[in-house]
Formats: structure tokens, C-alpha cells, sequence
């Protein structure tokens, strides 16, 4: 079976319905930025109502271009989580701010920890655990903490390819589950191929986490579009499958799809009700219009944007 899913666009109507894949796309969540966001003059016509939408904070983006686009969003009817890297927050005062203002201007409730893709960090922080153990988030009563997950690794935090730190960290965020009020999950970065993403899975779940995965998806994109992320977000395994493609010079003008992968993750789960990915987090890495109109032609009632008639 192959591991990448190519093929023309389907006529509007034309796609089959998956029933596993719209149960499985139920509640899903999608990422913006800022400047992506912008471009979108309505997300209730791509979006179901009450969507999660993740703001990712790139370094050097306002606080305030986060605070308003968190404010926007939230206006338009969708559950708000923007991203607080650690690397990029100065100290505790810092936080605190940055937590005011998106309860007090947005309405928000929700928060990703995570790292950070900078090397060096700006301040104080250099994990998402230190931002968990400021207790700030629990002070302001933020009901959900999502943290990060690696289905393929980090060779950040384990240089030599092993999964070490990273089970470490996530048997501390574990702990931090057991005593927080929030509900968390574990967001992960974007794989493309089931079986590894199932087997990571049924390994964190056999080592006592039982954190719910929120599993990250490419959304429709260029092959060279998905080759460029997978190279800067570290993708792995992955990344070859990707690169052996593009020696395939008929593939490089054709659209990826997460069609197969999600089918895959899907019927597991239909077989297996218990299993611990929980949602789809979509990467829209070719476009927000475009991974919404996606969701919208495969994903039945799970896809339905907010305002459609």
C-alpha cells in the first residue's frame, strides 16, 4: 500500500464518504499563524462551528498580533489555543502578561506548551515544564494544556536518536496530569505514515501515559511544499519517504492528500475504541482554505463548515 496518497481533485460531490473517517475527523483542530489568518475573511464558511484553532507564535510576532487574532477567532465562534514557546518567553513576568491579556482581550482559556523552535532561548525558559511549573496556568484556571508529542522522535532533546528524554519528559507531564485541573493531550508533530504513528501510540500507552493524542496531519500541500516543513520541523522516517518520492519526477506536480494515512489511523480505531489518539490536528501546510475544503469534501458531517446551508 503506498504510504503517500497522489491523485487529481475530485470533482465537487464526487468524493466517497469514509463513515470511519468522519467519525475519526470528528472535533478535529486546525494551526494558523497571524498572517495566515488574515488572509481568511470568514472561517465560519471553511471551519465547523466551534473548532479548535491552534495560533502558532513564531519568533518575532507581536503579542499583540497574537492577542488579536486569538480575539478575532474567538469572535467568529471557535475555541482559542494559542502556542506559548518557552524559548521565546523572557521570565515569569512575561507569562503572566502574555496570559492576562489573552483571558482579558480574547477570552481565552486554552494554551500549547511547547519548546520552541528557537536553539537558544531568550530567557528564562527553555521547556514547556518550566512554564508548567510557574503554576501560572492553573492560577488563571485555564481548562486545557496541551503539550507536545514526537511520534517519530526529537532530535532536539535526544541528539543520539533515542527516545530517552523525550519518554522522560512525558512520564513528567504525566505526573502534571494526575495533579492539574486542566484537561491535557498531547499534540503531535506531523507524521505520514500509520503503522510507526500506531506503534508509538500502543508504546507511550503500554509505558503508563495515558495523556489522549491529539495526532498531528499535513494537510494538502506540493510535495516540495511538505518536504520543505518536514525538513525544518526534523521530520524523520518520514522525511525519506518524502524524498524518495520527489526522485519520482511525475509525483512532484501532484497534490499530497492525508486521505490514506487517515484511513488507516481510522479503521484502527474503529477496530480498536480504546486506543489513545483521541483527534486530528491539522497542519495546513498547503493553505488554510485548502485543508478546510479538504475536511469539507471527505469529511462528511465531521467537515461541515459553521455557516453552511
Amino acid at each position: 500500500m503506498a504510504l503517500l496518497n497522489f491523485k487529481r481533485k475530485a470533482a465537487p460531490g464526487e468524493t466517497p464518504r469514509n463513515g470511519e473517517v468522519e467519525a475519526f475527523l470528528q472535533g478535529y483542530s486546525i494551526e494558523v499563524m497571524p498572517r495566515t489568518a488574515e488572509k481568511v475573511e470568514d472561517f465560519r464558511v471553511l471551519l465547523p462551528e466551534g473548532t479548535r484553532v491552534y495560533i502558532a507564535h513564531i519568533e518575532g510576532t507581536p503579542i499583540e498580533d497574537m492577542v488579536a487574532t486569538a480575539a478575532r477567532i474567538k469572535a467568529e465562534g471557535y475555541d482559542v489555543m494559542p502556542h506559548f514557546p518557552a524559548r521565546i518567553i523572557k521570565d515569569e513576568a512575561t507569562l503572566a502578561d502574555w496570559i492576562a491579556r489573552y483571558q482579558g482581550e480574547a477570552d481565552v482559556s486554552q494554551a500549547l506548551l511547547l519548546a520552541g523552535g528557537v536553539a537558544k532561548p531568550h530567557g528564562a525558559f527553555d521547556s514547556s515544564m518550566q512554564l508548567m511549573e510557574t503554576g501560572l496556568f492553573d492560577k488563571a484556571g485555564f481548562k486545557r494544556l496541551h503539550v507536545a508529542g514526537h511520534p517519530e522522535g526529537n532530535k532536539d532533546i535526544d541528539p543520539n536518536g533515542s527516545d530517552e528524554n523525550v519518554m522522560e519528559a512525558l512520564r513528567w507531564k504525566q505526573s502534571f496530569n494526575e495533579r492539574t485541573d486542566a484537561k491535557m493531550a498531547l499534540a503531535t508533530q506531523f507524521a505520514f505514515e500509520a503503522k510507526p504513528i500506531i506503534a508509538w501510540a500502543d508504546a507511550i500507552k503500554e509505558a503508563g501515559i495515558d495523556i489522549p493524542i491529539h495526532i498531528g496531519i499535513a494537510g494538502p500541500a506540493k510535495l516540495q511544499t511538505l518536504i520543505k516543513f518536514a525538513i525544518a520541523c526534523g521530520v524523520g522516517p518520514s522525511l525519506k519517504v518524502l524524498q524518495k518520492r520527489a526522485m519520482d519526477v511525475t509525483k512532484l506536480l501532484l497534490p499530497y492528500e492525508p486521505t490514506e494515512v487517515l484511513a488507516d489511523l481510522a479503521a484502527h480505531k474503529a477496530a480498536n475504541p480504546d486506543f489513545n489518539i483521541e483527534k486530528v490536528h491539522f497542519f495546513p501546510l498547503g493553505g488554510i482554505k485548502t485543508n478546510a475544503n479538504w475536511a469539507i469534501e471527505n469529511g462528511g458531517a465531521s467537515g461541515r463548515p459553521a455557516n453552511a446551508s
